[in-house]
């Protein structure tokens, strides 16, 4: 392979095998991203004589984009371990040993999500100190955005685990996203302290306690669309709910809207009247123009997005990796996780 001697360049693996829709929209979505920014590389991972087929239609500068063969593919309903540990020339594995060999900032995938969790910390490693990676996704709200931390990582988590998910998620929010001093919140079924299960009774102490977030207290779900938090704290199983409950009403009001919109002569009227105006509302929701959900806490970059992640998304994960890199999201973790345990020596 060849090394790429200019530090502007951000490098990014693309699992051009996983998903639904690949390799075909994985390519184009390589294929946007690099003819809009000229400091992107991306590196396609798959199957070498498929990829170069895929990219015969289009036009695009050639020194942008580089194929990896990796001939296996881990598909959807394998056992993620297994898979990880026989696949070794797999999208996945060869995508991860590229950031872990220090070839590639950051591997962008949306194939089998358990495969890709589990490579992330056999592969690329945990940053000494964090106990648990968490998937953070961004979420769309009435006043923009808001981080979903953990989404499916950890169903199992700990106390620390959580004061962990809040404090990456603060120097995510505030360094990707330029929020000064995010609010943060824990999921819980009430306002009050003593309210919740064991779990969060556990945490909600030790993030009050917290010097280096901005802890604000409990958040309830219907909170969460309005935006009265930056970062939403949980674990893995309440995270996923929320999400793909949040993903389902999302496509299921917008689709809700378009039937009553078209039912009558007098309703189409007005939708083409109100169309400019409900498409820019509609896009604030549509989750693929944030990217994917990075898994925080590793040696390097890995984001996993929609399996069926479409160009769009996959163009967006992508520019989501120069700013990680930019800001250097890893090593403000490492910094940050470094102090608390001098604190707790002390």
């Amino acid at each position: 392979m060849q090394q790429n001697e200019t530090l502007g360049i951000t490098r990014v693996a693309l699992d051009a095998m996983g998903g639904d829709y690949a390799p075909a929209q994985m390519v184009k979505g390589a294929v946007d991203a690099v003819v809009g920014r000229k400091d992107i590389r991306v590196l396609l991972v798959g199957q070498k004589d498929v990829l170069q087929e895929e990219l015969k239609q289009y036009t695009y500068p050639a020194e942008q984009i580089e194929i990896v063969h990796a001939e296996e593919v881990i598909e959807t309903a394998e056992p993620p371990v297994n898979a990880i540990r026989k696949k070794k020339q797999s999208s996945i594995v060869v995508g991860m040993n590229l950031v872990k060999q220090k070839e590639a900032d950051a591997f962008v995938s949306a194939g089998n999500t358990g495969a890709i969790l589990v490579g992330g910390q056999v592969i690329v490693g945990r940053i000494k100190g964090v106990e648990r990676p968490p998937l953070a996704p961004l979420i769309p709200t009435e006043k923009g955005v808001s981080l979903l931390i953990d989404c499916g990582a950890n169903v199992d988590a700990r106390p620390s685990h959580l004061v962990q998910f809040a404090k990456m998620g603060s120097i995510y929010m505030e360094n990707v996203l330029g929020i000064k001093n995010p609010r943060v919140a824990i999921v819980n079924i009430g306002a009050e302290e003593e309210k919740g299960n064991a779990l969060v009774k556990e945490t909600f102490p030790l993030l009050k306690e917290c010097g280096d977030i901005h802890f604000v207290g409990s958040i309830e779900a219907r909170e969460i669309p309005h935006g009265e938090a930056d970062v939403i704290v949980c674990e893995a199983f309440v995270g996923n709910v929320i999400l793909k409950l949040y993903e389902g009403l999302s496509a299921t009001l917008i689709g809700v809207v378009k039937t009553g919109m078209m039912s009558t002569l007098k309703s189409k009227i007005g939708a083409a009247l109100a169309l400019p105006a409900l498409k820019s509302t509609l896009k604030a929701f549509d989750a693929s123009q944030y990217g994917g959900a990075p898994l925080l806490g590793l040696n390097g970059l890995v984001v996993k997005t929609h399996g069926s992640a479409k160009a769009q998304e996959i163009t967006n994960s992508i520019y989501q990796c120069v700013i990680f890199k930019e800001q250097d999201i890893n090593g403000k973790i490492r910094k940050n996780i470094q102090c608390s345990e001098e604190q707790e020596r002390k």
